[in-house]
Parts: C-alpha cells; sequence; structure tokens
C-alpha cells in the first residue's frame, strides 16, 4: 500500500546508530518484500530478531483436493463450517490454485498462545462476524464486522476477539495485495474518482515493545507446512519503525459504489487487486436511473476468470436462494447471469441493500474436500425455468 506510516521512536538518520536509554545499540531490520523493489519498512528493535532457541517439528498443512478440474457452478453452504478453538485450526480451505487460498473460519477463542506469521502469502481477513484487535509487531489495529485486514507477508501477529462468535472469510495470496493501480496517480496517490480513500484507512496504533527474554512459539507457514520455532526473545519488541510495507484495515462499509445510467460491469466494485487475481465490494447503492434501464446484470460469460461470491448481507438481487455465509463459484469457461425471475424484478427498482465479496482469480480454482462438504450439490440446475 503506497503510504507511509511511523510509529514509536526512530533515529534520525537510517542506518545509524541507535542507542538504547540505559546503553546498547537498538537492532535495525529491513521489513520488505521483492527482493529490495517492494515496499518496505525500517524496523528498530530491543533484541536482535534472529535468535531462535529450538525447532519443533514442521505439519503439514496442505489442503486436501477433491476436484482439480472443476467445470460446475457450486454453492457452499459456508455456516456449515463449525467453529474450533485455535485460530489456525478453525482455517478450512475451500478452494485452491497456485496464486490464492480462498476459505473461511470461525474461530472461538483469540490466538494468544503462540505467534503466526505467513511466510508466503499476504492475507486477507474479511470480518463477517466479531470484533477485537489484531495485535502485530508494528501495532495494533481493532476491527469489527465488515472490515478487511491486510497482513502482509512475513508479519509476526496475534489476534483478539470479543466474543467467542466469529466469522472469518479469508485469503492467502502469493502475490502482494494492493489497491487498484487505475484509483491511483503516478505518486501512489488514490485519485478523486477512487471509490475509497487514504482517510479510510484502519493503520497501526499503539505500538507494544515487550523487552522479554524466554521461550515465544512462533508457527511460520511455508510451502504448505506449518514450521514451529521457539525465539528466546518475544516477538513484539519494536520501539519505533517507519515506511510503507505494514497491515492495514479498510471497512467494506466505506466503500462508495460507483452508479451510472445503465448497468455497470464488476471492476467498478474493485476494492484490490494482486497480479493473479482482484477482490470487489458490493455494497448498498442506489440502483440505474436510465429510464428503461435493467439493474440486474447481463449474462456473461466468464472465459478467462473464476468468479466467487462471498455472500454478506442484504439481499442480492440478481440471486435466487442465498443466504448470509454462503458462497457460489461460477468458473470460467461457462456463462452466468441472474436467476429466473432477478431480470425482471429489478426493473423499476430504485435501489439494493446487498452486501457481498467478491473475488475473480486469472487461473482455475480447484475444490478441496472441505469445500465438497459443504456443496449443496443442485446449485448447477437453479437456472433452468420452471
Amino acid at each position: 500500500m503506497p503510504i507511509y506510516h511511523r510509529l514509536g521512536q526512530i533515529p534520525h538518520k537510517r542506518h545509524t546508530q541507535f542507542e538504547k536509554p540505559g546503553g546498547g545499540l537498538y537492532y535495525e531490520q529491513v521489513f520488505g518484500t521483492i527482493g529490495f523493489d517492494g515496499m518496505s519498512s525500517l524496523l528498530y528493535q530491543v533484541h536482535r530478531p534472529t535468535q531462535v532457541k529450538a525447532i519443533a517439528p514442521a505439519l503439514d498443512v496442505s489442503p486436501r483436493l477433491a476436484v482439480a478440474n472443476n467445470l460446475t457452478m457450486r454453492k457452499l453452504i459456508g455456516f456449515s463450517i463449525e467453529p474450533q478453538d485455535d485460530f489456525l485450526e478453525s482455517r478450512v480451505p475451500l478452494m485452491v490454485n497456485k496464486d490464492v487460498t480462498i476459505g473461511l473460519a470461525a474461530p472461538r477463542t483469540s490466538l494468544t498462545d503462540y505467534f503466526y506469521k505467513n511466510a508466503d502469502a499476504d492475507e486477507l481477513l474479511f470480518v463477517h462476524r466479531g470484533s477485537g484487535r489484531l495485535r502485530t509487531l508494528l501495532g495494533t489495529i481493532p476491527f469489527e464486522y465488515g472490515d478487511y485486514l491486510i497482513i502482509p507477508r512475513g508479519m509476526i501477529y496475534q489476534i483478539d476477539f470479543d466474543t467467542d462468535d466469529n466469522r472469518l472469510f479469508y485469503l492467502e495470496s502469493r502475490t502482494p495485495i494492493y489497491t487498484p493501480k487505475r484509483y491511483r496517480n503516478h505518486f501512489g496517490q488514490l485519485l478523486e474518482h477512487s471509490p475509497m480513500h487514504e482517510r479510510d484507512y484502519k493503520l497501526p496504533r499503539d505500538l507494544e515493545t515487550h523487552d522479554e527474554k524466554g521461550e515465544f512459539l512462533m508457527k511460520i507457514k511455508k510451502g504448505n507446512a506449518l514450521h514451529q520455532l521457539v525465539y528466546s526473545s518475544h516477538p513484539f519488541d519494536v520501539v519505533g519503525w517507519d515506511g510503507y510495507n505494514f497491515p492495514w484495515g479498510f471497512s467494506i462499509h466505506d466503500f462508495e459504489p460507483i452508479t451510472g445510467r445503465i448497468h455497470q460491469p464488476p471492476p467498478v466494485h474493485q476494492t484490490f487487486q494482486t497480479d493473479a487475481f482482484v477482490v470487489c465490494s458490493f455494497c448498498p447503492r442506489l440502483y440505474d436511473y436510465h429510464p428503461k434501464a435493467i439493474p440486474a446484470p447481463y449474462n456473461h460469460s466468464n472465459i478467462d476468470s473464476d468468479e466467487v461470491l462471498y455472500y454478506v448481507d442484504g439481499d442480492f438481487m440478481s440471486r435466487n436462494d442465498i443466504a448470509r455465509g454462503h458462497i457460489t463459484l461460477h468458473p470460467g469457461g461457462i456463462p452466468h447471469g441472474p436467476h429466473p425471475g432477478a431480470y425482471e424484478r429489478s426493473i423499476g427498482k430504485k435501489e439494493t441493500q446487498e452486501l457481498a465479496v467478491m473475488v475473480d482469480t486469472f487461473r482455475p480454482l480447484m475444490l478441496t474436500e472441505a469445500a465438497i462438504a459443504i456443496d449443496d450439490g443442485k446449485y448447477y440446475q437453479s437456472w433452468l425455468e420452471p
């Protein structure tokens, strides 16, 4: 995300001595991606971030695939995913390809017994139910219903939930997650016609600095394995940092929909982009205002992408028999469109209160055993006319 931020205390000049009040030096760490070409931040830590006391056996967390080549429309009943106490064990991958993992989680308890980081992927957590605080070595971000949380790869974090009723829709992206390029000028600032603004961002605050030695369990996901390392100092020991690479949040309720006289194509709803997929937010908005407008979307072919829709709230006007927590998959190669009756009943309507998250991937998605277990098995027939 091309925006500068800083917290805590930092020296006047980069890569120079930064002395501790009682003597000794703070340790500087460059936290960046894409070699030294991507966005980065400079961290100043009480202890060396390289001290590992022990390594336990890695755990295999590879998704169990059920369908590797899918050409079937599917509807997954997302709230069928059973809650789990542990944050990582609650994650259920449903659809995967080489670029992204898409899944659901229903964690009952906060992540406090260990620290976690994903060394392979940027993470996007969408909060459907629950509230709390994302705690990271670069600060804390309070979150609530409707928030997107963007966690860059390699970011160490824990997460506190206010209650045991939490539902997350999550993505793990092997390429960085950015705001849409077409909404940014060449300096990286969001333009006036952008449906979101830097003012809407939820930035890290309340930097935690722990000067503690001991044994601190770190779980690191890399290469479909969960590695378990024991650090000799508390991972949250940053006294200050600045830069461009850090976790941040954005509420779907702050997305400002773009509307027009006739039906607008899905890209106007785009909220995030990567090299391999895009994320769109369908939010409450006024409908098209041409006197002959048909607010329901036209039929369209997914020739080059798989479309995943996660239904959050409201009445999704183009679908029949859709409820909160459902996920639909419209695979590339065949057309899809509004359900029978939706086209006609949308005429004359003035607005919608729908709320949904869409992910369009540029490579086909494979389905896991967990996805097939919650598939209703008949969604592909839902376009048949009575």
